[in-house]
């Protein structure tokens, strides 16, 4: 693999999707949120009525399943799932689904054959510890958790959802701790990450800061 590839993870809600996303468009390198996998697996789960102790059938899904991202659309074998991947359900469910040991191996590869297409910024949970353990960059993200989650119900209250802040919280902590004690890809800072508080931070200030450490470390000019 000759392409670059710039890890940026985080727990849920401190934004590291959005600066992803326009550091990407900033220096003009293909972006991938490795959630979004998750989640549309998560959605076909859940669609199906399919029972978390059908491993293998949830196992052969996913090795032969077409998960395309074009025009900011996410689309599963063909089918626009989109505002489907981003209920309440699928995001109470997603972290469950995500810590299923063969799932993540399988998920993992094909996040890794994205950097195949060229220089990479991707983010998640384990992209700088398990996906791209040698990626030239690796940022972490953090924020205070009050925040996170006036950021998260912001989320949902664009998509017309109105969820009460209080769970809103309650739910991203309890992600937080299936994430972090998972035993496949657990989320956590990678020893030679480079972290970020957001709290206090509007967007365009932290696309800035990691632009600047890009430069700093001859990544981009």
């Amino acid at each position: 693999m000759n392409s670059i590839v710039i890890a940026i993870d985080g727990p849920a809600g401190t934004g590291k999707s959005i600066v992803a996303k326009l550091l990407a468009e900033k220096i003009n390198f293909h972006y991938v949120d490795s959630g979004i996998y998750y989640r549309a697996i998560t959605y076909w789960i859940i669609k199906n009525n399919i029972k978390p102790n059908e491993l293998q059938k949830i196992n052969d899904f996913v090795k032969n399943s077409k998960i395309e991202i074009k025009d900011d659309n996410v689309f599963l074998n063909g089918a626009d799932i989109t505002k489907d991947i981003r209920n309440m359900e699928v995001t109470n469910k997603v972290s469950s689904v995500s810590k299923l040991r063969n799932l993540r191996k399988i998920i993992s590869q094909k996040l890794r054959d994205c950097a195949n297409s060229g220089n990479l910024v991707m983010d998640g949970k384990d992209i700088g510890t398990v996906v791209f353990p040698d990626a030239k960059v690796k940022f972490f993200i953090s924020c205070d958790d009050s925040m996170r989650a006036a950021r998260r119900q912001q989320e949902f209250l664009d998509i017309g959802q109105k969820i009460p802040r209080d769970k809103m919280l309650k739910e991203m902590l309890k992600r937080d701790e299936v994430d972090a004690t998972r035993q496949e890809g657990p989320l956590k800072k990678a020893e030679d990450a480079i972290e970020l508080d957001t709290t206090n931070m509007i967007v365009e200030e932290q696309v800035d800061f990691l632009n600047r450490k890009l430069i700093a470390k001859g990544i981009i000019e």
